[in-house]
């Protein structure tokens, strides 16, 4: 179990509160890891913001620093509480029971905030109080007491975390099909960069789909287009553009010049100027995060390539 830490005691002098503060960033990994150094946390799939609460004013930072207060407004006013503090987390829509990417923008771009939640996960500023020194435990600790001190509500939420077994975790997200997990040392303080005191776990999907076409480069192929079969129909799923190296690349092409053709073979032809269309004859395995709201493939990653889904 990880120790409880005791809260700081208030220092005699306050000190002017910070502007936005560059956030603290975790580092990929394969595993999580495990005992009584580390919690962890769900890796929600939204906007990071830091709330920048200070009396009557409010602010809402995105992880560049954008002052997107405006988007944001509602969470950033339900944060009701005196004084000072700032506070990092995440903005999310949850739609079929876990976070969506795809929802939240679409919210976005309609400007409604009916369904924006926002998961709060650290406290780095606390009335005249720089907190970032302190250990992640404890900040978690003082965050939490904050929202129940102030009776916080939706659209606030306090982002609860795990103990023990990362790799437990891990395995109920990816079964729920969540974004992942984020695996945090209890004792570290919060820096702003990237660090290995915060290890971020991905889920991912992985499919083969049929390539329709893709884009020339000097050595190779720079994107493959993407279809799916649905009964009697093959419809466009976006594209994929990493993955290969440069000898993979020049294979990829020497396989799709052999099987080019005049057009799309999509039954809802798309226009893409320097597309070289092929018939689907080969399969493309890829890894994906998440299929968008348009029916498109998010975050996708080439993994290799077969004829007719071998």
């Amino acid at each position: 179990m990880a120790k409880r830490i005791k809260a700081p005691a208030k220092a005699a002098e306050t000190v002017p509160m910070p502007g936005f503060i560059k956030p603290q960033l975790a580092t990929l990994k394969m595993k999580a890891p495990s005992g009584a150094k580390w919690v962890h946390e769900i890796k929600y799939d939204g906007y990071r913001i830091q709330l920048h609460i200070d009396g009557d004013d409010r602010k809402a930072f995105t992880r560049t620093g954008l002052n997107w207060t405006r988007k944001f407004s509602v969470i950033a006013g339900a944060f009701d509480m005196p004084g000072q503090a700032i506070v990092d987390g995440e903005v999310v829509v949850i739609h079929e029971e876990r976070t969506n990417f795809s929802e939240l923008q679409a919210d976005l771009g309609r400007g409604d905030q009916d369904r924006l939640l926002y998961f709060a996960f650290d406290l780095l500023w606390l009335n005249g109080r720089d907190l970032r020194k302190e250990p992640q435990i404890t900040r978690k600790n003082l965050l939490k007491e904050l929202i129940e001190e102030h009776k916080l509500e939706r659209p606030i939420l306090y982002s609860e975390h795990h103990e023990g077994d990362g790799q437990a975790l891990f395995a109920a997200a990816n079964k729920l099909n969540y974004e992942g997990i984020v695996s945090k040392r209890v004792d570290a303080p919060y820096r702003s960069d990237r660090v290995e005191a915060w290890q971020k776990i991905k889920t991912v999907q992985r499919e083969k789909f049929p390539v329709v076409g893709f884009v020339k480069d000097p050595t190779g192929v720079a994107a493959l287009y993407l279809g799916k079969k649905e009964g009697k129909e093959l419809r466009y799923m976006g594209k994929v553009g990493t993955g290969w190296s440069r000898t993979t690349s020049r294979k990829i092409r020497d396989a799709l010049d052999t099987v080019a053709s005049p057009k799309s073979k999509l039954t809802k032809p798309i226009r893409k100027p320097k597309a070289t269309w092929v018939e689907p004859t080969f399969y493309a395995e890829v890894e994906y995060r998440d299929i968008t709201s348009e029916g498109l493939l998010r975050a996708s990653s080439f993994k290799g390539m077969s004829k007719r889904g071998r």
